[in-house]
């Protein structure tokens, strides 16, 4: 076994592998660019070793810079986790070629399964059922438009050396094509050094379904059972799930057996995963092959109780398999929630800055103990007061729930996502909740175009209705009350001028261009009990009972007779005397007031912010690659005006009307903040 290992990898990732790797007694060593310098891998690992500048293609993406940390540090091993590296047949092969281990496949196994491209042609050499498609990279914007319409749209334009999302487009017609297959190059170059892109025939209402592999050097090979990732967004997973609510006994053996003989095709050592796409009838055709670990291998880990990295590292030294085919468990259930920072009001703009506040949930599992006992997992590469810097992937920690059956851990994901506190930036906890609380999801109802067709028009307020919209008021008056108690028993208050406590009080619920909810509100403290109180508003009960303290911002307790968790803070830079209160994706600012104040607070003028009609604001932070138009030019709605790169994403803005062009503000190259003027139009 080796003594001393490389994690190849940042952020949550490295953290896992870390986690594992100190289970087992084995050292670690950590790399980090310049950005990265006071990241958690860095903290948790033995050694640390910088590797060169924020951009990965200076850093994380030279395989020379990471041999080199390996040699100088005596670690026999080097672990490439995912994405960067972790699929680069000249790297494995690297490391082979220098005496290190790489935990992952063999370098032949990566050049067979890990292209897109030649996984496609070797699986029709071995007659697996494949989605029609040209296999061949591509070489000009106008071929690919000319091999799409032979294919029959819609078409999936895809990188060779993609993943994550990264480098795919699906397009309907000609021109999202064109600019698909342009946008795709520049992505694969930037993300992976391989600019190589093919396009294949898309399966509208497709399922997302995986096979989890583990093969040793010993010609033995299983599979871990299925994962369900219907739920993306943009291709990119959001949720996901084992087992898959979809598939039965019968599908879920054939997909598994049909995994091992690729994968044995292909004398496949390590964890890897064979994606399959499958039709409402059961009906699956081989889609690709990810040679490495997935994101969402805890789901795996959960229902199985295998410590799927451990494996890996048993592999890589040599170690038969532990376990046969008929060994491996499937017990109850686990669903992973991907928090990202990003902002689903805005459109999932990525979201960058300082964490103020990063609390989790707490966890009843942990990441290098995957025994199957039912709880909560938190896989996470921040830290509180940390900060998310702008080169790279959005995800910022992984909530894993397992139970016993689907139903339990639904409900159980849901509180666990009321309870996880981020603040500083934005993060995609509110669509979480919606996407958990939807009826279709609930029954297990969808497809992997489920979040394009029920959030055609974007993801707002308005979509996660909460069941019981008054509870967020009354528990808005319920801290209030608690913070005047406190207040009137400070001691020195001039006589006469003291804190009043009261029990009649007005909830002003603020919304948007000043349509303000104004209900009455009566608290009544149970006598005898702290921090319990009776709460009336609008004539409906509500008994809460909280050991919370004033300034938490994470509120536990109870409400007639339901335990509930829920996020209560004070002010907001638009109010101040705010109470801002969320609960289930819903989110509500409140001000507790005397009924005189409401009153007044009822004369007062709304004033409208600025028109910033007449700008293209920069909707996230960011680098301005390209500026399409300049002084003078006469631009049509939905033409392209900018493009701006962020988290490892290049996010085109269009105009949202015709006009022309009066200056242009920023330049190519330029860092942009949010809401930076990019270009101005003449009004």
């Amino acid at each position: 076994m080796f003594t001393k290992i490389l994690i190849a990898n940042r952020g949550e990732i490295a953290c896992r592998v870390i986690a594992t790797a100190k289970k087992m007694g084995i050292a670690t060593v950590a790399v980090y660019s310049e950005a990265d310098k006071e990241a958690r891998h860095v903290q948790l690992a033995d050694e640390a070793v910088l590797i060169g500048p924020a951009a990965s293609r200076e850093s994380y993406l030279v395989a020379d810079k990471i041999i080199a940390a390996a040699k100088a540090t005596g670690a026999q091993a080097i672990h490439p986790g995912y994405g960067f590296l972790s699929e680069n047949e000249a790297f494995a092969k690297r490391c082979e070629d220098e005496g290190i281990a790489f935990i992952g496949p063999r370098h032949f196994s990566i050049a067979a399964m890990g292209d897109k491209i030649a996984s496609k042609k070797l699986a029709l050499e071995a007659k697996v059922n494949t989605i029609p498609g040209w296999n061949d990279a591509i070489e000009t914007a106008e071929r690919a438009v000319e091999i799409a319409k032979d294919i029959g749209y819609p078409v999936m334009i895809k990188a060779s050396a993609g993943g994550g999302g990264k480098g795919l487009r699906v397009a309907f017609n000609d021109k999202e094509a064109f600019e698909g297959f342009t946008s795709c190059r520049n992505e694969a170059r930037n993300s992976f050094g391989d600019d190589r892109v093919f396009i294949e025939k898309y399966v509208l209402e497709p399922r997302h379904i995986e096979i989890q592999v583990l093969g040793d050097s010993h010609g033995n090979v299983i599979y871990l059972n299925e994962r369900e990732c219907s739920i993306q967004r943009r291709h990119q997973k959001v949720i996901e799930e084992a087992p898959s609510p979809f598939i039965s006994d019968a599908t879920r053996k054939a997909m598994g057996e049909q995994a091992v003989a690729l994968a044995k095709a292909v004398k496949y050592q390590s964890a890897g995963t064979v994606e399959f796409v499958v039709g409402k009838d059961q009906d699956f055709y081989f889609l690709e092959m990810n040679t490495r670990l997935q994101v969402e291998h805890p789901v795996t880990e959960c229902i199985t109780g295998l410590d799927l990295v451990e494996l890996m590292i048993r592999v890589a030294a040599g170690e038969p398999l532990p376990i046969t085919q008929d060994q491996v468990q499937r017990n109850g259930w686990a669903i992973e929630c991907r928090i990202n920072a990003e902002d689903p009001f805005r459109n999932f703009l990525p979201s960058t800055g300082r964490l103020v506040r990063f609390a989790p949930p707490a966890q009843t599992m942990h990441q290098s103990n995957t025994e199957a006992l039912y709880g909560v997992r938190v896989d996470t590469g921040v830290v509180d007061g940390g900060e998310i810097p702008m080169y790279y992937d959005s995800m910022i920690a992984k909530l894993i729930v397992h139970g016993k059956d689907r139903n339990e851990v639904i409900a159980k994901m849901r509180e666990a996502l009321n309870g996880f506190v981020i603040r500083g930036i934005s993060s995609n906890i509110p669509f979480q909740a919606a996407l958990l609380a939807h009826p279709k999801f609930v029954s297990g109802d969808f497809n992997t175009g489920f979040i394009a067709e029920q959030y055609s028009q974007g993801f707002r307020a308005e979509d996660v209705p909460h069941d019981d919209a008054n509870f967020l008021v009354a528990l808005a008056a319920f801290v209030r009350r608690k913070s005047r108690e406190r207040a009137a028993g400070l001691t020195g208050q001039l006589p006469g001028y003291g804190v009043k406590v009261g029990h009649d009080f007005s909830a002003i619920t603020l919304g948007t261009g000043g349509k303000n909810r104004y209900t009455q509100v009566h608290v009544d403290e149970v006598l005898g009990q702290i921090g319990s109180a009776v709460v009336t508003v609008e004539g409906q009960r509500f008994e809460i009972s909280s050991p919370s303290r004033l300034n938490d911002i994470c509120i536990t307790g109870v409400c007639n007779g339901q335990p509930f968790t829920a996020q209560v803070e004070r002010g907001t830079l638009r109010n101040p005397l705010a109470l801002v209160v969320q609960h289930n994706g819903t989110r509500i600012e409140t001000m507790v007031v005397s009924r005189r104040m409401a009153e007044l607070h009822q004369l007062m003028p709304f004033k409208a912010p600025p028109d910033m009609s007449k700008y293209v604001l920069s909707p996230m932070p960011g680098l301005l690659v390209d500026v399409a138009v300049q002084v003078g030019q006469k631009v049509q709605a939905g033409e392209r005006v900018a493009v701006i790169e962020a988290m490892k994403m290049e996010n085109v803005l269009f105009a949202s009307a015709d006009g022309v062009v009066a200056k242009v503000l920023a330049a190519k190259g330029e860092s942009l903040t949010v809401d930076q003027p990019i270009v101005e139009f003449e009004k």
